[in-house]
């Protein structure tokens, strides 16, 4: 049962998460922390920190590894390989089902008044979706132990300092290691 309603919220999540990653957040975070309960806000912020640091879309990143997650819950190391399957397969059938109808139908759309206007349409509504995933992070719904807020003076310092970096064009892996280090360093060592 658990596995069928962890495929159901991917699907839901692959088919309604218009401009991908970062506006899917929203809808991930309300099917896995807010509808179903599989986790925290606390643990899904660290799913979103491994898939942002993983090869790959954060949304399939992240699908891999609630599924597995999920599964692992049923007691058997399987069942987190068949949970991780399922919901890495459940989020990508809806785009790969609309790209190979869109591909098919490429040339007779392009150019489309009412496909170009329902396009610019959405363009507002991911830019929303982006910014209710930042918030959410930010801004945990619940208040148990586990949901509490985890943005500190430290969070903020680090934060700007990787805006002011990518701002003055310095290499993003270098970014990525150098926030790993200094957190292992803040947190970890002091």
């Amino acid at each position: 049962m658990i596995l069928w309603q962890l495929f159901v919220s991917y699907l839901k999540i692959g088919f309604f998460g218009f401009g991908g990653g970062y506006a899917m957040l929203s809808l991930i975070q309300n099917e896995v922390v807010v509808q179903h309960a599989w986790m925290t806000n606390a643990e899904f912020a660290d799913i979103v920190a491994v898939s942002q640091i993983t090869p790959g879309p954060i949304a399939i990143n992240s699908a891999t590894y609630v599924g597995y997650t999920v599964g692992m819950r049923l007691g058997d190391p399987w069942y987190g390989v068949l949970g991780s399957m399922i919901a890495t397969l459940a989020v990508c059938l809806p785009s790969l089902t609309l790209m190979i109808l869109v591909a098919r139908f490429f040339l007779r759309l392009k150019g489309n008044r009412w496909v170009e206007g329902a396009m610019r349409g959405m363009r507002p509504v991911v830019i929303g979706m982006i910014a209710a995933a930042a918030l959410l992070l930010i801004f945990p719904r619940g208040g148990g132990e586990d949901d509490r807020n985890f943005i500190d003076g430290w969070s903020w310092a680090l934060f700007a300092a990787v805006f002011l970096g990518s701002w003055r064009k310095v290499n993003p892996i270098l970014l990525i290691v150098l926030s790993a280090a200094a957190g292992v360093l803040i947190y970890y060592v002091c």
